[in-house]
């Protein structure tokens, strides 16, 4: 059986978490857009593996939305929603830091490090409020 787990977060918390975790992997998808149409070809393929995690996250956060199970959900559900949402974000914190270092980029690294930090933090603030849920 799929243990279920449940967060008791006020819809206020919620809210706060919600946007800025938005606003996170929607900075990294424009970012990596303009990376696409500016040539930097290899900087944009790295930055591919934590828009493919964001897109998984963000594709089950959308499903669960579908079906109601915003504050219940079971593990799979959980890891593959905040869980995905969360390593896209803590693994383009990396990839931003070597274009910083590289600096050919100009800003756009720097954008895509707070895109990547918004979205880290905020969906595993969400994340970690999910608890198992005890009968």
């Amino acid at each position: 059986m799929n243990k279920l787990y449940e967060t008791k977060i006020s819809d206020a918390r919620w809210i706060a978490y919600d946007i800025p975790g938005n606003i996170g992997w929607i900075v990294w998808f424009v970012c990596l857009f303009r990376c696409l149409t500016e040539g930097w070809m290899a900087y944009a393929i790295l930055s591919v593996i934590p828009a493919l995690f964001m897109l998984v996250g963000i594709a089950e956060l959308i499903s669960e939305r579908i079906k109601r199970l915003d504050r219940v959900l079971p593990k799979s559900r959980l890891l593959r929603g905040f869980g995905a949402l969360t390593l896209g974000g803590v693994s383009g914190i990396p990839i931003s830091l070597v274009g910083l270092w590289r600096g050919r980029n100009g800003s756009l690294p720097l954008w895509m490090l707070l895109g990547a930090v918004l979205c880290g933090l905020f969906a595993g603030l969400c994340f970690i409020g999910y608890k198992r849920k005890t009968a």
